[in-house]
């Protein structure tokens, strides 16, 4: 204002503002210098205080706001700090620690794409920059670990996944939607606990985070934990209503929970054939949940068993241990089905496994079961032989000793070749020596019982034509004449 127009009265007001405006300054400065004295301390919560009582004092001065965010970074308060900081540049377009501190938020927080402008404006600035050149490179890092990513994810390949994100959240450790990333991959890993943790660290800070409460529904999901689990998905929509993952899953969790209640269901009331086709639909409905899906393949393997599908009980019990190779019921369920069908060898391998993990004495009774099964195995079976069933009764095996001896008689086959002539003598001889054993009570039962015959001082000396013509005897006896 040119000063002929000043009066004495107008003269003595602006000195008074100015005066007050310096006081105002040199207070505001007197805050800014404690609030630094305390953050050379390290007494971030106090520089804090007094910052944004300078901030206060003199809201237009870029300086303070860029010093209130270098506090607030102190603090891991990265989102304040990003919104000082960009006041601090709105002020002063040419503060360079300004431009500095909201790349850096900006590369905490994963966005890099922003982080890079701002380091490009300090390098304008001031070109030989270290600090600007060296996050420059680690923006540029980030950008590549997040495409790798995308592609790791896009195949399923969720280790890699889980180790891009480890190597971007060495710069972005404050990047919520990087950590929720690699959570949701080490749940779709299995690796249930430590994809808690991380999202579990994000609710902490955060308990309104959408995606933090999907990933710890979805672990609960993948654990069988299907009621809790949909609690959580319900959470994340009411947080985040669009979220499609969320909606996905909470469907399928419903979907699973009623496809196998009603499997269960329909082989309580002996309806097997039903719950075979309902355990079959509930396997298609999500290929991911590893637990669930053991538990319905050795559900399936017990209704197979029941309607004599032993074959593909095995193939179903054998899918569920290689979905969890803890899953003590499903080797149980597979062992029995060995069992049931002679498998012998193979009924060991598994009850051996089982009573490895849990030395019960049922399951070492089961053990002693199956390995007496396959040392009788390995021995001639009488009752092939004879061609009767075990349970069979003593007129059953007369009958069958009478038919396949008459069947191999050598005299029977006294015109045939030497080769056959040999081959039958041989089973008219077994013929016998079956029948010396099952007919005798005392034998038959040591046998049964898997006992070696010759070692229990029992007269085994075998004479089938002897034994022939004493089943055969009586007047007159036998003869193939005529």
């Amino acid at each position: 204002i040119p000063t002929f127009l000043i009066s004495d009265s107008h003269s003595a007001l602006f000195s008074a503002c100015h005066v007050c405006m310096c006081d105002v300054s040199r207070e505001a400065e007197g805050y800014k210098e404690q609030g630094n004295a305390h953050y050379i301390k390290k007494d971030y919560t106090e520089a804090f205080s007094y910052y944004s009582k300078a901030i206060d004092m003199c809201p237009k001065n870029a300086s303070y706001y860029g010093n209130r965010a270098a506090t607030l970074m102190m603090l891991s308060r990265y989102r304040e700090a990003l919104e000082d900081s960009q006041q601090a540049v709105r002020l002063d377009d040419a503060f360079m620690k300004g431009h500095l501190r909201e790349g850096k938020c900006h590369l905490l927080l994963g966005n890099a794409m922003a982080a890079s402008r701002c380091f490009q404006k300090v390098l304008e600035l001031e070109p030989d920059n270290s600090q600007a050149q060296q996050e420059m490179k680690n923006a540029e890092s980030i950008l590549e670990y997040e495409r790798m990513a995308e592609i790791g994810f896009d195949k399923r390949d969720f280790r890699m996944v889980v180790f891009c994100m480890d190597r971007a959240l060495e710069s972005a450790s404050a990047c919520h939607r990087f950590k929720v990333l690699k959570a949701e991959c080490l749940a779709l890993l299995g690796r249930y606990t430590e994809a808690q943790s991380v999202a579990s660290d994000i609710l902490r800070m955060d308990s309104t985070n959408g995606d933090a409460l999907y990933v710890r529904g979805l672990c609960l999901y993948y654990e069988d934990c299907i009621d809790k689990a949909v609690q959580f998905f319900v959470q994340a929509l009411r947080m985040a209503p669009d979220h499609e993952k969320a909606r996905l899953a909470c469907r399928n969790a419903k979907a699973l929970k009623a496809k196998k209640e009603e499997g269960n269901q329909a082989f309580k009331e002996g309806g097997f054939e039903e719950a075979y086709e309902l355990y079959s639909d509930a396997l298609t409905i999500d290929p991911n949940n590893i637990k669930t899906n053991a538990k319905l393949y050795c559900n399936r393997a017990t209704v197979g068993s029941k309607l004599k599908k032993l074959e593909q009980a095995i193939e179903d019990c054998t899918k569920a241990i290689k979905l969890d190779e803890s899953y003590i019921k499903a080797y149980l369920r597979r062992a029995q089905c060995f069992m049931d069908t002679e498998q012998y060898e193979e009924a060991v391998r598994d009850y051996e496994k089982v009573y490895q993990t849990e030395k019960t004495k049922e399951h070492k009774h089961l053990l002693k079961a199956a390995q007496l099964e396959l040392k009788k195995s390995k021995r001639k079976d009488y009752y092939k032989v004879l061609g009767v069933e075990k349970n069979a009764t003593e007129d059953d095996i007369k009958k069958a000793y009478r038919k396949r001896a008459l069947m191999h008689h050598p005299d029977r086959h006294s015109g045939a070749s030497a080769e056959v002539q040999k081959e039958e003598e041989k089973k008219f001889k077994e013929v016998g020596e079956a029948f010396t054993v099952l007919s005798d009570p005392k034998k038959k039962s040591r046998y049964d019982g898997g006992h070696d015959l010759e070692d229990d001082d029992m007269n085994m000396d075998f004479d089938a034509n002897n034994i022939f013509k004493a089943f055969f005897g009586g007047p007159g006896g036998f003869s193939f004449e005529g």
